[in-house]
């Protein structure tokens, strides 16, 4: 197995001007706070062996351009277990990037809490996620990059609650690290790949990109606006169709431009989050930050195919992090509707739906909603914007799906076309209606 690299290493893959915080002063006896015999030698050789005082090594740098607060544990220093001098040191970096305004990146790399400190090593869980808590609530963002192992309570603090979790390849990740497993534990669940397949993990990151992917997603944080998401232009036909039908069937055409199409069209860069952070992944569902016209846009986009409970989940996750860091929202609706099959209904697909409904409700950040393709029902009203949603000429917009209104209410498949009619579904009747503010062409939307 390759020799780990350390805290100091770790660092170098990021910046070149890494400055360190001074370590606070906390006084202690030699064998700690449990006077457990022999971990005062045990320190001094970790210090011999690593050139390093404590389990973490935390300071101030500038990555791509952004200046941030860094924080790197050394493995080699006690498996990069959490103590009480470390949460001293996670605190006052904490504590500097609120002063400074500055968003805070953790390299995290520990088997979890010190055992040679007891119960008040496990307490310093309780302090980091305060300090995590406060950081957020002040409009910081937080990212972490899981290194080789990231286990117990570094994982379940810093590693899982940062905003954005990024892994390098291969490495360990759970909550339970390699000797506490049961015996017959699969060794590929506790991988970053699994993690990311599972949804806690946005991507791994191979060394070589590490540094341009983290700046990019730092620059992209780090830049609020309160000024709505400008409407995209239409990608596909601009002439309204005739009836009903017509616009369902336009935009239900295979070869209709689909969110892929939109986003790449409208950003100049974009990255993308990935996973609701419950478990579970949905690809119908891209949500990821931007930049339009030099201007940093949250999206979460609808691909065409019926939302799952994941989906939902991961749009609210984008939402609540954009709102938190004052950064526009631009989603994109193209659903049949909701999933509703046995498996979404377990996975909580009602709860779901609602916790986005009230998240696109509450937030104070502005949201701006273009439907371009297939507006089915609930599952895609739950993603557009009150007040500020647009439509393209080969979209519709419905209560329910022309097929289904006709089953529900007992007529013929023949009826079908016209029930489409009734349900008066077109962009132009949308307009008509008052439900979205105006149709778009090949141009964006004027402002208003």
């Amino acid at each position: 197995m390759p020799e780990r690299p350390t805290a100091r290493e770790a660092l170098a893959l990021l910046t070149d001007d890494f400055s360190e915080l001074p370590p606070p002063a906390r006084k202690s006896g030699s064998e700690g706070p449990l006077e457990w015999a022999g971990y005062g030698a045990s320190r001094a050789r970790a210090t011999a062996r690593t050139g390093e005082e404590e389990s973490v090594v935390c300071g101030h740098a500038t990555v791509g351009g952004t200046p941030a607060v860094l924080i790197a544990f050394e493995f080699g220093f006690l498996g990069g277990s959490l103590g009480e001098r470390t949460g001293d040191r996670l605190e006052a970096a904490h504590l500097y990037a609120r002063e400074h305004r500055l968003p805070v990146v953790s390299l995290v790399a520990t088997g979890g809490s010190r055992m040679q400190e007891g119960m008040l090593a496990l307490t310093q869980l309780q302090r980091v996620a305060r300090q995590s808590a406060l950081t957020r609530a002040a409009g910081l963002a937080q990212l972490s990059l899981l290194r080789d192992p990231t286990t117990g309570g570094g994982w379940a603090t810093l590693g899982a609650g940062a905003d954005v979790v990024l892994a390098l390849p291969g490495v360990q990740v759970g909550f339970a690290g390699s000797r506490v497993r049961p015996p017959d534990a699969d060794p590929a669940a506790y991988t970053a790949e699994a993690q990311v397949a599972a949804g806690t993990v946005d991507a791994v990151v191979r060394p070589e990109e590490l540094r341009e992917t983290v700046s990019l997603w730092l620059g992209l944080l780090t830049a609020p606006s309160s000024e709505p998401a400008p409407v995209p232009g239409a990608l596909g036909p601009v002439d309204l169709p005739a009836t009903g039908w017509d616009a369902v069937r336009r935009a239900r055409d295979p070869l209709r431009p689909r969110a892929g199409a939109y986003l790449d069209a409208y950003f100049a860069r974009r990255t993308d989050l990935g996973g609701d952070r419950c478990g579970g992944r949905d690809e119908g569902m891209m949500c990821g930050f931007g930049t339009h016209d030099g201007r940093t846009i949250a999206y979460a986009a609808q691909t065409g195919t019926a939302t799952r409970p994941a989906g939902y989940r991961t749009a609210a996750r984008l939402i609540r992090l954009a709102d938190a860091l004052s950064i526009p929202v631009l989603t994109l609706v193209d659903t049949p509707g909701a999933a509703n099959d046995a498996e979404a209904e377990r996975q909580g697909a009602g709860a779901a739906i609602a916790d986005l409904f009230t998240t696109v409700a509450t937030a104070c950040t502005p949201l701006t909603t273009l439907v371009i393709g297939e507006g089915g029902s609930g599952g895609a009203l739950a993603l557009a914007a009150p007040g500020n949603t647009w439509v393209t000429p080969d979209s519709y917009f419905s209560v329910i799906a022309p097929e289904l209104a006709a089953a529900i209410l007992k007529r013929p498949e023949h009826e079908v076309r016209a029930t489409a009619d009734q349900l008066r579904l077109r962009p132009q009747d949308l307009v008509a209606l008052g439900v979205v503010r105006g149709i778009v062409g090949g141009a964006a939307a004027p402002p208003g």
